[in-house]
């Protein structure tokens, strides 16, 4: 009998230990796993973005799949009375909704620590009836919404539109290379047959020399249209 009740005892002890064993395995596994569920406030643009472009739109993604980065932007705004403004500030592309459209981000940095940044946004995408990409220039802060449509001409990419006042649009990429390029922004109030540049922005990939973060990250501020 006593040797029955050690037998017992002895097969139940090796349970035992094998229970806590995988119990203290499970734990740490558990423990060592990601988080795989985003924050509530971040899921939106976790499943807002895109790594690459969707295969529907074959060759034409390319038309902007090669501007998706940072890169550092030098400002230049012609104004009416001749004089010139410069800022500086970045540029990000990326793609979204399933890699079917692109959206920026313009950010032009305060001058001042404690002051606003400037930022806009536009979303493209590839209209495969008119063959043509179209844009939607946002601007919260100036009430303004912007779009424009083209595509590839030449060297360039050239879009055209209408503001709210009429005048017509000429936005464009110029001297693209690996890593840079210049963004113009024209204007015709006479039906095209004369044009004023009141925009031009000399871009370079990366981020080289941003400011503070605090200054980066300030409350925004809309920058004027332009994509």
């Amino acid at each position: 009998m006593l040797s029955t009740h050690g037998t017992a005892f002895g097969i139940l002890g090796v349970v035992a230990a094998a229970s806590m064993l995988c119990l203290f395995s499970w734990n740490a596994g558990a423990a060592d796993k990601p988080e795989e569920t985003p924050a509530p406030r971040q899921a939106m643009t976790t499943a807002l973005s895109a790594l690459s472009p969707h295969p529907s739109l074959g060759d034409e993604a390319r038309v902007f799949d090669r501007f998706v980065g940072t890169w550092d932007c030098d400002y230049t705004y012609f104004l009416p009375d001749v004089s010139t403004k410069h800022s500086v500030g970045e540029l990000e592309f990326g793609w979204i909704l399933d890699g079917q459209a692109v959206q920026d981000i313009w950010i032009t940095y305060p001058k001042e620590v404690g002051k606003e940044r400037s930022i806009g946004t536009s979303v493209r995408f590839f209209d495969a009836k008119s063959k043509m990409w179209r844009v939607i220039f946002v601007s919260p802060a100036y009430g303004a919404l912007i779009t424009v449509q083209g595509g590839t001409e030449g060297d360039r990419i050239v879009l055209r539109g209408v503001d709210d006042e009429g005048s017509i649009l000429r936005w464009s990429f110029n001297d693209i290379k690996a890593d840079s390029f210049t963004w113009r922004g024209e204007t015709s109030r006479d039906g095209g047959k004369t044009w004023k540049r009141e925009e031009e922005h000399h871009m370079k990939s990366g981020v080289v020399a941003a400011p503070p973060r605090s200054c980066r990250r300030a409350k925004a501020q809309t920058i004027p249209a332009q994509t």
